[in-house]
């Protein structure tokens, strides 16, 4: 289980581990929509350093006691913001994915409404972002550097909060 699970702001000394779970070969193909390569460092490097640089991006570490299992965060797309994730691979099936978009849903002031978007046939991840609130709103196909070709792509929408 997922006892103890909290988000953090990321600091550089956890790209090390983010960078080790990024070149996960499964975890890459199961994400597919990549960078060209996922496994060039300084590329990976300079990626993170834009994102902790930039003030519109919410990125957050997953942590559990002194260990990282993975990120989050939340960035601006085509006007809306877009919440992305990525969990170690040791990490999957505890249900850590969820608990820590449920955490970062709950903790992070983020407009609504909200995407994110998952390769058709990664249905865990659609299952972590359905039991969050989020429904597909539509199905497109794009070009996943991970596997070479074009793949279908689930964009998926968490509605405007309820007004308190």
């Amino acid at each position: 289980m997922t006892d103890g699970l909290t988000l953090r702001e990321v600091i550089e000394s956890d790209l090390a581990v983010l960078y080790e779970y990024e070149c996960e070969p499964e975890a890459i193909q199961m994400a597919a929509f990549t960078s060209e390569d996922p496994t060039n460092h300084d590329a990976f490097t300079a990626h993170w350093k834009m994102i902790l640089a930039a003030p519109t991006i919410i990125a957050r570490s997953i942590v559990q006691g002194d260990a990282i299992l993975g990120s989050i965060m939340s960035y601006e797309e085509s006007g809306c913001p877009e919440v992305t994730y990525w969990i170690g691979r040791k990490h999957w099936g505890r249900g850590v994915a969820t608990e820590a978009l449920t955490l970062f849903l709950q903790s992070v002031d983020t407009r609504r409404p909200m995407r994110a978007r998952a390769a058709k046939d990664n249905i865990a991840s659609i299952r972590v972002l359905e039991k969050c609130g989020f429904q597909v709103i539509q199905e497109t196909r794009g070009f996943a550097n991970a596997r070479g070709t074009e793949i279908e792509e689930l964009e998926l929408e968490l509605a405007e909060r309820e007004p308190d």
